[in-house]
């Protein structure tokens, strides 16, 4: 049994470093992942239960290809192909799409994600 206590204290000694390690690189990975240069947003329409994905490049201001203006509250950008104004409410996720038309137009409210 004696020799069996070198190699526990060998083991304590060297599970703080170990543990330390290994949390530093899954943070540092975690912060690359929320700092990438584009990311992927699912969103939903919840009346309908409809889905799909907004791409948003940070390094470029697009959103979906189109020219994004990016805060750190908010994205906003115009749909050029289907006349959509989005604005995105990066802290909640609520996604706004205001739709003019001759007789008013109309808002539709989403939720969006990160996936």
């Amino acid at each position: 049994m004696p020799s069996f206590y070198p190699v526990m204290r060998l083991i304590k000694k060297n599970v703080l470093p170990l543990a330390l390690i290994v949390s530093s690189l899954l943070l540092s990975s975690s912060w690359r992942i929320a700092n990438a240069a584009t990311v992927t947003l699912r969103c939903t329409n919840p009346s309908s239960g409809a889905t799909w994905d907004v791409k948003i490049d940070y390094q470029n201001s697009t959103a979906d290809l189109f020219p994004a203006e990016i805060k750190e509250e908010s994205i906003k950008w115009y749909d050029v192909l289907h006349g959509g104004h989005y604005e995105l409410d990066r802290a909640s996720g609520d996604l706004t799409v205001i739709f003019a038309s001759s007789t008013g137009g109309f808002t539709i409210k989403d939720k969006c994600h990160f996936i």
